[in-house]
């Protein structure tokens, strides 16, 4: 079994990790889907989410973009990191669960807090 989250808004998935109004962990095995539920997002402080979806049995993060000091952390927790993700939450779980979802590298340098990561 595989817990793979998606940083979301409304189902779809959202520009900046941080500030989603929530998670979408979706419960995998054998490259299908088995559940998902929304988890709310508890609040953006630095290196709180990453620790918070590790508490959670997060392994795969799928966001639009994402700042680089969450990405270290999730590095060091050996969960995997998707950036660059855009459209429908579930679609996008299931373009990764049949290898055709690759990270962009989107690494957002700037937090301008109004939807623009920036990149």
């Amino acid at each position: 079994m595989m817990k793979i989250a998606v940083a979301s808004d409304n189902g779809m998935v959202t520009e900046h990790f941080g500030h989603c109004k929530g998670f979408m962990i979706f419960d995998t095995e054998n490259g299908q889907i088995l559940k998902s539920e929304t988890v709310a997002n508890p609040g953006h402080r630095p290196g709180f989410l990453p620790n918070f979806l590790n508490d959670q049995g997060v392994q795969v993060i799928i966001s639009g973009g994402m700042g680089a000091g969450a990405i270290d952390i999730f590095n060091e927790k050996n969960i995997e990191v998707i950036v660059g993700a855009r459209g429908v939450a579930k679609e996008a779980v299931e373009l990764y669960l049949q290898g055709a979802l690759q990270s962009t590298g989107s690494v957002c340098h700037e937090h301008q807090h109004l939807g623009d990561c920036g990149h």
